[in-house]
């Protein structure tokens, strides 16, 4: 069966090749008739690898195409998915899986809304991969992947499509637990990277303001059922500081080139969770305070 795969990105187009290697049949989706010709233009997808670049002419097809879709992976940002799924929603069969492949949480329960007949799988992957030019991406270093149904636990049966694509991965029976332990973890990290525009490193230097951060983020993860999760959090903040130190945060990345981030779907979602459970959290409201207020003197949005 068909993979398809909206959402050519760092991460998508790393699955896409890497399934195709395999032997697997794979449909990358573009937005409209333009971008579709200047794919095709390109000649397909271009991997580097250990240095060396190789192009995969995948097979591509537009939005509006009419075959329909069985297996999609959807690994465009946060803020693009529900409205992507919107214009995918009449193509999909009765018995369609999802696998969203998105940051931060929120987005994930506005696709399923928007699909209920389909089987949603959420994912969470540490996977390093970057684009360096259209249509090229650069394996930046093998990580892993976790994937699971909070509704049915039952794994589906094509994960040995991934483990034929060399793709490193785990069905995951608490896939929530893990997806709100990467968004606090990106809630201590991401925006600090942002407003002292430094690498992951220089947080090193602020190791209050960390601690404080963890504290709060942790009484979150506890209030909203998530007890695992908070679980060591600042111990693991500070590992991953020390881990990623010469990196830029990948919010951090989003700032400098101009790009919207996803802060609604990490900072955004954690203060609307705490105010929904009337929890005081000042450190995290005053850090995405200070985070909206530093977006948009950049010009770019809060949301």
């Amino acid at each position: 069966m068909s993979w398809h795969i909206l959402g050519a990105g760092s991460l998508g187009s790393l699955w896409a090749v890497r399934l195709a290697r395999a032997g697997v049949p794979v449909r990358l989706i573009l937005r409209d008739a333009e971008r579709l010709a200047a794919y095709q233009a390109a000649g397909g997808l271009t991997l580097v690898e250990h240095g060396q670049a190789r192009l995969y002419p995948l097979a591509a097809q537009s939005v509006d195409d009419p075959e329909p879709i069985r297996r999609l992976l959807l690994a465009c940002k946060a803020y693009d998915a529900e409205a992507a799924i919107a214009g995918l929603a009449p193509r999909l069969a009765a018995d369609a899986e999802l696998v969203l492949l998105q940051n931060g949480l929120g987005s994930q329960d506005a696709v399923a809304a928007r699909v209920p007949q389909a089987r949603c799988i959420l994912a969470s992957s540490t996977e390093g991969a970057y684009r360096d030019g259209a249509w090229r991406v650069v394996f930046a270093g093998h990580g892993h992947t976790w994937l699971g149904d909070p509704h049915q636990l039952a794994p589906p049966a094509w994960l040995g499509d991934l483990e034929r694509a060399g793709i490193a991965h785990d069905w995951s029976l608490d896939i929530l637990g893990r997806l709100w332990r990467k968004l606090a973890l990106n809630c201590a990290i991401n925006p600090l990277s942002v407003l002292y525009d430094c690498r992951n490193g220089g947080l090193s230097e602020h190791p209050a303001e960390v601690a404080t951060l963890c504290g709060e983020l942790r009484e979150l993860l506890q209030t909203c059922g998530q007890a695992d999760a908070a679980s060591d959090l600042h111990e693991d903040v500070l590992r991953v500081i020390q881990a990623t130190a010469a990196n830029y945060s990948s919010m951090h990345q989003d700032v400098a080139q101009g790009r919207r981030t996803e802060v609604a779907y990490l900072l955004g979602y954690a203060c609307r969770a705490a105010r929904r459970h009337r929890l005081v959290l000042p450190h995290l409201e005053a850090l995405h305070a200070r985070l909206l207020e530093y977006l948009a003197a950049h010009g770019l949005p809060s949301h």
